[in-house]
């Protein structure tokens, strides 16, 4: 044969099978372009300019993996479906003569033409993505990036290579298929029937235990970091579950259906039951993949964008101020900070920084944490060594001169032996603290204050508790209930600034600078063992650049799962299309009329894509408390938030699922017709 010949035919053979090739083509851009731009983002030189390129780094490369995996099973999975759709055409060349050789060079063609339309075109559209997504991250980062205008040749390289030898991969399998095989074979592959399945109890039991051990685990783990631990044992576990009650579980509810006469003897239900019921072995594995990777995409979704949300309450909590100064020192050892001169000393940097100071407040408070006291009235233990995050209460005492300097309220008003609460705590009344000594000291908490930022959230996962005494006696007396060694004092200064966030940061990068070369910077400012500054810019850069990365991350990763789930259902619902074709013509032969077809059709369908899209929303459901105990270890304590980001993401994800399947069951009746 003239080796021109081949390349028509293998360019004719994709036209022919269109509908088939070009969803792949799509799928093999979209992933190109997805995992370009991931790429890029790694190895774009501006990056490493910026405050907080690390978390980018680590989100891309990250994502490069899962989307490399992904990739992989999903071409191979694809290219599996044609091969076997294309069995009676393969087979046909080799019954007129082309020998498995030729046939092999046809398919080489056909893979270099993939690989220039998918790959080529997948670059060309990453390169288009990758200014979009610059643009995009930069706005969820919230501050300005050098990415680098121009093409990023290590990534289209590391790109070209990976999809490359994808494609390789997927045509060595494809050479072995057909060199195994006989032409009668290929020519009879694509119309293999099935037995009718048998119920298999021992797997829809081992299926109902491993997804009732997930479930389990996600509702009752209360400790963040024990959600942590446990949260990809639960995964597992539910995925092991939906494969096991999908392959068992859907055989028996199709027979259930076929037992109910008056469900199962309409004509909408009957074929679509029948048919689904010879399938199911081969329908099982992929209705669990659609319901898995719907679940991942809603929640990658909905817990970055909680993430995201939440960084505006968190920074605002933890650094009230735009300058926090956090100064620690021990009275015990002499120690005592000058809170006037703290304030003077920043006061007067700003000003020589051309940064002049809105407003300074300024007080200390007694921090308690691996001690084993309790207090009536306070669940848990005010201790940082208990094994349950959730039973720990880590105490922060003022007094109330304390209060009013870091509130800029008037002192409040308590006798000796009282306390006030400041934001969330004991209700009024009497409140007793107990060691495991047997020691005790008893107070009466007067009134409720309202809260400071600063101490309605912790460094770790327990619960804080903020009192006021009358004075420092009181706090001292309670000190010495505890031991010295199970607490610490701490000064804070607090200095907002009348400037831009570029400004603030630069006066940190002065300060930093001056600290270091200035031996005598420090002077009246009294005694102290260590002196921190926490830029509220500086930490909203890391703070944004870390969850601006999770959620820019969990966007092109969740849109890369949906069209992994959208190629599923549309080459599942194609393939079962063809092998329903000449069913539906025999049924329409003995008089089945068109609008009982698309009945048929849409009851077929609707189950196929109710059933998965049901199940996905009952792991979200159960899975919420997981993913929410999580958030709290990022500081994201308003479960409302988390709530509204899933519901919104489910929804969402429901209006794109409905518009596949509308599409699906589109295609499906114009096969059959």
């Amino acid at each position: 044969m003239r080796n021109g010949l081949y390349p028509k035919l293998a360019a004719q053979g994709m036209r022919q099978n269109r509908r088939f090739f070009l969803p792949y083509l799509l799928a093999l851009a979209g992933l190109t372009a997805a995992f370009y731009v991931m790429s890029a983002l790694v190895f774009d030189p501006g990056v490493v300019t910026m405050r907080g390129f690390e978390y980018v780094q680590v989100m891309m490369s990250i994502g490069m993996f899962v989307a490399g995996i992904l990739s992989t099973v999903l071409l191979l999975y694809i290219n599996s479906f044609l091969m076997k759709q294309r069995k009676k055409e393969l087979g046909l060349y080799n019954i007129l003569g082309m020998g498995k050789g030729n046939i092999a060079l046809i398919q080489c063609w056909e893979s270099l033409y993939t690989a220039l339309l998918g790959i080529g075109g997948g670059l060309a559209c990453g390169v288009i993505l990758h200014k979009l997504a610059t643009i995009a991250l930069t706005s969820l980062l919230r501050f300005s990036i050098p990415f680098s205008p121009a093409l990023s040749l290590p990534a289209m390289a590391v790109t070209a290579v990976f999809f490359g030898a994808l494609l390789v991969l997927a045509l060595l399998l494809n050479l072995v298929r057909v060199r195994v095989s006989n032409p009668i074979e290929l020519l009879h592959g694509g119309a293999v029937g099935e037995k009718e399945p048998k119920t298999r109890w021992l797997l829809a039991v081992v299926g109902a235990l491993a997804l009732g051990a997930g479930y389990f685990i996600a509702v009752t783990t209360k400790d963040p970091a024990l959600a942590l631990a446990f949260y990809f044992l639960a995964v597992i576990l539910v995925i092991i579950g939906t494969y096991c009650l999908f392959t068992a579980g859907s055989i028996a509810l199709l027979k259930l259906l076929r037992n109910n006469k008056g469900f199962y003897y309409q004509t909408s239900h009957f074929i679509g039951v029948s048919g689904m019921l010879y399938r199911m072995k081969r329908n099982a594995a992929g209705l669990s993949n659609i319901c898995i990777l719907s679940t991942m995409v809603m929640v990658m979704i909905s817990g970055t964008l909680a993430l995201y949300l939440g960084q505006g309450e968190i920074i605002a909590a933890r650094y009230p101020a735009s300058l926090n100064m956090t100064i620690g020192f021990e009275p015990a050892q002499g120690h005592e900070v000058d809170l006037e001169g703290a304030k003077s000393l920043v006061d007067r940097f700003a000003r020589e920084q051309g940064v002049p100071a809105a407003s300074s407040n300024a007080g200390q408070y007694l921090q308690f944490g691996g001690s084993e006291i309790r207090g009536d009235g306070l669940p848990g233990y005010l201790t940082s060594t208990c094994d349950d995050n959730t039973a720990n209460r880590t105490l922060f005492v003022l007094t109330a001169a304390d209060y009013a300097g870091l509130s800029g309220r008037p002192v409040p008003t308590l006798a000796p032996g009282e306390l006030a609460v400041c934001g969330e705590g004991p209700a009024p009344g009497p409140l007793t603290f107990t060691d495991v000594e047997g020691g005790s000291l008893d107070f009466t908490v007067k009134e409720v204050l309202p809260a400071l930022s600063m101490f309605t959230v912790t460094s770790d996962m327990s619960e804080p508790v903020c009192l006021v005494t009358a004075d420092e006696a009181a706090r001292t007396a309670l000190r010495g209930l505890v031991g010295r060694e199970f607490t610490r004092y701490t000064a804070l200064v607090l200095t907002e600034l009348d400037c831009t966030s570029e400004e603030e940061l630069a006066l940190v990068d002065a300060w930093s600078d001056k600290t270091i070369n200035d031996g005598a910077f420090f002077d009246g400012t009294g005694d102290w063992e260590y002196w921190r500054v926490d830029s509220r810019a500086e930490m909203a850069v890391d703070g944004y650049a870390m969850a601006g990365g999770f959620l820019f991350l969990g966007i092109v990763l969740g849109v890369v799962f949906l069209m992994a789930t959208v190629l599923i259902i549309y080459y599942k619902q194609v393939s079962e299309g063809y092998e329903d074709q000449g069913r539906f013509e025999i049924m329409r032969k003995v008089g089945l009329s068109q609008r009982e077809v698309k009945s048929s059709i849409r009851s077929q369908v609707l189950l196929v894509f109710c059933l998965p899209i049901a199940v996905a929303a009952v792991h979200i459901l159960f899975d919420f408390n997981l993913v929410a105990r999580m958030l709290t270890m990022f500081g994201v304590r308003n479960v409302m938030t988390a709530a509204l980001c899933t519901g919104g993401t489910l929804l969402a994800f429901l209006a794109v699922y409905a518009v596949v399947y509308s599409l699906t069951a589109r295609t499906y009746y114009k096969i059959v017709r």
